[in-house]
């Protein structure tokens, strides 16, 4: 069918199927049924409108999701955690949340509040309720278990002495008995390269942080894909004395 073929079908003018074709505009759910009726294909619209409702509700963008300020993004998570039995945290950029100190969040938090030009910085409160969210980790009825690459230890966040405390910190918080804490060396032979930072929680949502956006997965397939990721990245870790001796290797090269 041609463009004017299928917009007239469909009851439109035929610069809204090239709109559509072209990503420049959201089909709704009634365009989605006129479309799958002038193409003969009326037995797919349900899914049709139903994966384009997902797309819309998996990515949210962190201009919405801070402008009541990063306080509140981090109180807004306590529920949802408390109702998490599994979560699984795989980390190339940074100390997972909650694993962060106070300092080491309130320099993280800092740079997002300055990246993301927030009207007003509160990012020490916020790294107040990230500290105090994360104490979730020494309640009964969770299991964490957390990858960090090598590198993490070693990229400079905030000053000298958060950087340390923070390192000193992953030594008490990984000997935790709900707390699982891999390291995967820079020199380990490897069978995924470094992902970007995911989250899991339970076998439900899986929870992605880009430049721009959150993208919250709920497909069971997708979810899978990443569960079989973690799982091959957990498998290039070092645990135990292992992994502690590259936090000390870490907390020696601060100086």
């Amino acid at each position: 069918m041609t463009v004017v073929e299928l917009a007239a079908g469909c009851g439109w003018h035929h610069a809204k199927t090239s709109r559509i074709e072209n990503a420049r505009t959201a089909p709704t759910a009634t365009d989605i049924r006129r479309w799958c009726r002038a193409v003969g294909a009326e037995d797919q619209s349900d899914d049709l409108v139903a994966q384009s409702l997902h797309a819309e509700s998996m990515y949210s963008e962190w201009r919405h999701r801070t402008r009541d300020g990063l306080k509140q993004l981090q109180d807004s998570a306590v529920d949802f955690f408390r109702q998490t039995e599994l979560f699984r945290v795989y980390s190339s950029s940074l100390v997972p949340g909650l694993l962060q100190t106070e300092g080491y969040a309130a320099a993280v938090l800092g740079m997002s509040a300055r990246f993301r030009d927030l009207p007003v910085d509160d990012s020490e409160d916020a790294a107040r309720a990230r500290v105090d969210r994360s104490r979730i980790i020494h309640e009964r009825g969770h299991r964490f278990v957390f990858l960090v690459e090598e590198a993490v230890l070693h990229y400079r966040i905030g000053d000298t002495d958060a950087m340390a405390a923070q390192l000193g910190h992953l030594l008490t918080a990984g000997a935790l008995p709900a707390v699982s804490l891999g390291i995967i060396p820079t020199t380990a032979t490897r069978g995924q390269w470094p992902r970007e930072t995911f989250h899991v929680y339970d076998d439900s949502l899986v929870s992605v942080e880009l430049v721009s956006a959150q993208v919250r997965i709920t497909q069971p397939s997708e979810i899978g894909l990443y569960v079989k990721a973690f799982e091959q990245l957990r498998r290039t870790a070092v645990y135990g004395a292992d992994a502690r001796a590259l936090v000390v290797r870490a907390i020696d090269a601060l100086g």
